[in-house]
């Protein structure tokens, strides 16, 4: 029989990471952009509710929809904004940390992002 992960993500936003965890864990850290100060990106739990593979635009080569709509975890096609107050609100991530991310966790994955 096969254990079954339990992967949880958390953003902290003054540090600028997100932190993949495996059963309350941090197995890998990523670098990512954040809302700017007018739209800042909101603090709470959300859910990754779908994925969308090359969504266009400005979200890079993957898009996770979380349950706060319009919100989401992508990549970006403007690597230079990592690490910056740069988006709407969304997380950003560099493109091949993103498809990374996305193969790793499933839908319904617990995002908390904090101060």
């Amino acid at each position: 029989m096969r254990i079954k992960l339990a992967y949880s993500i958390i953003v902290s936003l003054n540090k600028r990471l997100l932190y993949l965890l495996q059963d309350g864990r941090v197995l890998k850290t990523y670098p990512v952009g954040i809302g700017k100060i007018v739209t800042a990106t909101p603090t709470g739990s959300y859910k990754i509710i779908n994925k969308a593979p090359n969504p266009g635009g400005p979200f890079g080569v993957m898009w996770m929809g979380l349950n706060k709509p319009h919100y989401g975890i992508h990549g970006t096609n403007n690597p230079q904004s990592i690490g910056k107050l740069v988006s709407k609100g969304c997380i950003r991530m560099y493109n091949s940390d993103v498809l990374e991310l996305s193969k790793i966790v499933p839908i319904g994955t617990t995002v908390n992002i904090r101060a």
